[in-house]
C-alpha cells in the first residue's frame, strides 16, 4: 500500500509562513524498514565514502541506491514541488541515529553550508572550509532562500528521544548574528514532533536545535536538502545525481 500525503496544502502554507511544516505519511512502514536495514548495514560496514563522528552517514546520494530512489521518489516529488514551487532535486544526504551510545545535543543554528565538488572561487561564495574530506561554502542569501532540507523519520520521534526544537519565522530573518540568535530565542519554540514514515520540511536558515534524548531508543532520520538551480561558474554540488 502506497503511503499518503494528506492535507497537503495546508503543510505548504505553513512551510512558507513559518519556515517548516510536518507531513505525517510520506514514505510507507516497509520503505522505513528496507531505509533502515541498509543504513545499518552501510553504517556497520563503513562503506559510505564518510562515516560522521556522531552517529550517523554522509554522501548516500553516492553510495545508497535505495536513498537514491526514496530522494527522488514521487512523494518527495510532489512535497517539494508544492512548496518550492519547482523541481527540486536532492544535492546533500545525512543519517542520523541517536542510540544510548551516540546521544548528543545541537546547540541554536541555521543550515549556512552547502556541499560542493571542488572549490572555485566565486563572488558571493564564502567562507570556505573542509569537513569530512568535502568542500563546503556558504553561498549568496538567494541560494540558501530557494533551498529546503526534508527530514525523513524512520522512527518515530518526540519530545523524549530528541525531537528538533524550531523557531518560526526565523527564517526571514536573513542570516542572523549570535545577538541576534539569541533576541530569537526569547520567541516561540515548537518542538517537532514527527511519527515515523513522516517528515519534517525546513527551510536551512530556520532556527533549529536538539536535546539529548532523555529516552534515548532510536531515533534514526535520513536528513535531505534539495536545490532548484545549478550553481554559478562551473561549481557544482557535491552530490547532484
Amino acid at each position: 500500500m502506497k503511503a499518503e500525503v494528506r492535507g497537503q496544502r495546508s503543510e505548504v502554507n505553513s512551510f512558507a509562513r513559518d519556515g517548516f511544516a510536518v507531513f505525517e505519511k510520506v514514505i510507507s512502514p516497509g520503505q522505513c524498514d528496507a531505509l533502515c536495514a541498509e543504513l545499518t548495514d552501510l553504517f556497520q560496514t563503513q562503506q559510505a565514502s564518510t562515516r560522521n563522528r556522531i552517529g550517523g552517514l554522509r554522501n548516500l546520494l553516492q553510495t545508497s541506491r535505495l536513498v537514491a530512489e526514496v530522494a527522488a521518489g514521487n512523494a518527495l516529488k510532489r512535497i517539494l514541488r508544492d512548496a518550492l514551487g519547482k523541481e527540486g532535486f536532492p544535492v546533500r544526504s545525512i543519517f542520523f541515529d541517536k542510540t544510548p551510545e551516540a546521544n548528543w545535543s545541537v546547540a541554536w543554528h541555521q543550515d549556512l553550508h552547502i556541499a560542493v565538488a571542488e572549490r572555485i572561487e566565486t563572488p558571493g561564495f564564502g567562507p570556505w572550509s573542509v569537513k569530512a574530506g568535502v568542500v563546503h561554502v556558504q553561498p549568496p542569501l538567494e541560494i540558501l532562500n530557494r533551498m529546503a532540507t526534508v527530514r525523513l523519520h524512520l522512527d518515530d520521534c518526540d519530545s523524549s528521544n530528541g525531537a528538533l526544537k524550531v523557531i518560526p519565522g526565523s527564517h526571514a530573518a536573513g542570516v542572523l548574528s549570535d545577538a541576534e540568535v539569541e533576541q530569537w530565542k526569547q520567541r516561540e519554540v515548537v518542538i517537532c514532533e514527527v511519527p515515523k514514515g513522516g517528515a519534517l520540511l525546513m527551510r536551512p536558515l530556520l532556527l533549529h536545535a536538539s536535546r539529548a534524548a532523555t529516552n534515548p531508543k532510536h531515533r534514526r532520520v535520513l536528513h535531505l536538502e534539495y536545490a532548484i538551480e545549478e550553481l554559478p561558474n562551473r561549481l557544482r554540488w557535491f552530490e547532484r545525481q
